[in-house]
């Protein structure tokens, strides 16, 4: 014979999963939707730089301390006045920090792209976060 509360707490379990799972798969559907916005953002971006004439720079990572730069293959625009996040010319979203390493320091450091988001420091600080498409513009305006 099967314990009633016991049967009524696996059902619960099963359902508030289930939920959590739905939750899940809505928020990264929802950060697929952001980046593919994002991303498209960027290539226009990248578009009207070319076009414009604005130059690219070699891009420079920073270390998670804040102490060392690094040199990066990368070239590209900073999108902060603090040169923390940047768009290469391959239209790819780069966030600048890395660990801090004396192998970076010699040979320089490697970036992955990064999914871009809609808004850059989302979450921080007031005041801290501006919108993907400002930034850009910015960028652009050269301010």
């Amino acid at each position: 014979m099967t314990d009633p509360a016991a049967a009524d707490a696996d059902a619960w379990r099963r359902q508030r999963t289930e939920a959590a799972e739905h939750q899940q798969r809505e928020l990264d559907r929802r950060r697929a939707q952001e980046s593919a916005a994002a991303r498209a953002l960027l290539a226009g971006f990248v578009e009207r730089a070319r076009e414009r004439g604005i130059e690219p720079e070699s891009l420079r990572a920073r270390s998670f301390d804040g102490r060392a730069t690094y040199r990066t293959p990368v070239l590209g625009w900073y999108l902060r006045k603090n040169r923390s996040v940047a768009v290469g010319t391959d239209g790819e979203f780069y966030v600048l920090g890395v660990p801090a390493s004396l192998a970076a320091r010699v040979r320089g450091a490697t970036l992955t792209p990064s999914d871009p988001p809609l808004v850059l420091g989302k979450g921080g600080r007031d005041g801290e976060s501006i919108d993907l498409a400002d930034a850009l513009a910015l960028v652009l305006d050269g301010s």
